[in-house]
Formats: structure tokens, C-alpha cells, sequence
């Protein structure tokens, strides 16, 4: 009877952790061959996919600050935010026309070099980070579409 209990339990955790993770969203080549992930709706934020190196010296060239989504896959409150906020219109206006905009899973591939450089404490961390690779402004967790359009507002280049 135990034996039964146990597989019937396994199966139930097995069918509870199957992946419910979107598929990744199409990604775009942008001029310089700096490519842009895109939304299901183009008319939200527009997340740049290249090294960490050549992300800064974008935004040197272009004077920009970048905008950095530090998530986990296992995060909620990201999830929320990819889903919620950064699919907004006004939200991608806002951010695409000010930002480079750039999400990393900070436990795979660059992510956790970058954790050493700027320390998380939660999840979603949002860093905003000049040309130089100063953080300029650190947010952490969701945030509204309102809110997230106020906090980019308020986020000023060094100079």
C-alpha cells in the first residue's frame, strides 16, 4: 500500500512541475546586428539580446542608459511583470525611446558575473545602469505599468 501511495504521490509531483513557461518570444535584428526581442504585440518593451560588453558600449554610443531585468525562471513576480507591464504600449514608448533594454536570467549564461557586479537582494531586481557600467537607480520587485512608467521618468543620465 505504501508503494502505491509513493507512486501515486511522484506522479502528481512529476504532472505539478511540467514547465508552463511561454514559449520565448521572436527575436528581431536591429541595426549593428544587435537584436531586439519581440512581444507577441510589438508595442510593448523591445529587450536587446548581446553581451553584457557590447550592451554598454551601446549605450555609450548612443548616450542611453540602460535598463537591466534581473529575473530568475522560477520568479512570479517576473513573470507577472513580462507579462503584465513590459507588454504595455505606454510602457514600451516610454522605454524603448529612453532605455536599452535588456533582460537577463541572473542564474544562467552572464547573469550570475553581472550578480557579483551589481548584488541582488530580490527578485525582480530592476537596475538602471549608464554607459560607464554606474548604476544610476535600483528597484526591486513589481511594479505597476504606472509606476514602472514614473520610475523610468525619474531616471536621469549621468553626466
Amino acid at each position: 500500500m505504501k508503494k502505491v501511495f509513493w507512486l501515486f504521490a511522484m506522479l502528481f509531483v512529476g504532472f505539478g512541475s511540467t514547465s508552463t513557461y511561454a514559449a520565448l518570444p521572436p527575436v528581431a535584428t536591429r541595426a549593428g546586428g544587435v537584436k531586439a526581442t519581440l512581444h507577441n504585440s510589438t508595442e510593448g518593451i523591445l529587450f536587446t539580446e548581446a553581451s553584457w560588453k557590447e550592451i554598454l558600449k551601446k549605450a555609450k554610443a548612443e548616450k542611453k542608459v540602460i535598463f537591466l531585468d534581473a529575473y530568475a525562471s522560477w520568479c512570479g513576480p517576473c513573470k507577472l511583470l513580462q507579462k503584465n507591464v513590459f507588454t504595455k504600449k505606454e510602457v514600451g514608448d516610454l522605454y524603448n525611446g529612453k532605455f536599452i533594454n535588456v533582460k537577463m536570467d541572473m542564474e544562467k549564461g552572464e547573469g550570475p558575473a553581472l550578480s557579483q557586479v551589481y548584488p541582488l537582494e530580490a527578485y525582480p531586481t530592476l537596475l538602471f545602469i549608464d554607459g560607464n557600467g554606474r548604476l544610476l537607480k535600483k528597484v526591486l520587485g513589481y511594479h505597476s505599468p504606472e509606476e514602472l512608467i514614473a520610475i523610468g521618468k525619474s531616471v536621469k543620465p549621468a553626466m
